[in-house]
């Protein structure tokens, strides 16, 4: 769990780099998300990687090939949420197996290297 802050501001400064800083925070946290539930279910190696091309993919890579799945958290739950608030803000994600494990990833359009407007506001969502 130590690891998660320093890969995120790692996310950040590579998005930075990158000229895509407006997304930083909705990137982090999706990667924060991946990364905390690769440490809770799946196995080592973990691995992060980010893509940038036409969009942004974020991969979390792990050792198990344990299949996550999203939970309905209750509103006493302290967890639970993660892949739900992942599924909000990632144009598209999911899962793909390896021989050596899985990988989760998300992926955000850019146009012209920028975020494409995003359809959810935090403001919409019902907590």
């Amino acid at each position: 769990p130590a690891a998660v802050a320093p890969v995120r501001a790692a996310c950040g400064r590579q998005l930075e780099t990158w000229g895509l800083e407006e997304i930083g925070f909705t990137t982090e946290l999706m990667l924060s998300e991946l990364i905390t539930n690769a440490i809770r279910y799946g196995a080592e190696p973990i691995h992060v990687r980010l893509l940038h091309e036409r969009t942004l993919i974020c991969e979390v890579s792990d050792g198990s090939s344990t299949a996550p799945h999203m939970r309905r958290a209750a509103t006493t739950d302290e967890g639970g949420r993660g892949l739900f608030l992942v599924s909000q803000l990632a144009g598209r994600w999911g899962t793909r197996y390896t021989p050596a494990g899985k990988v989760m990833w998300t992926e955000q359009s850019l146009v012209n290297g920028q975020q494409a407007a995003a359809g959810l506001q935090l403001d919409d969502t019902s907590w």
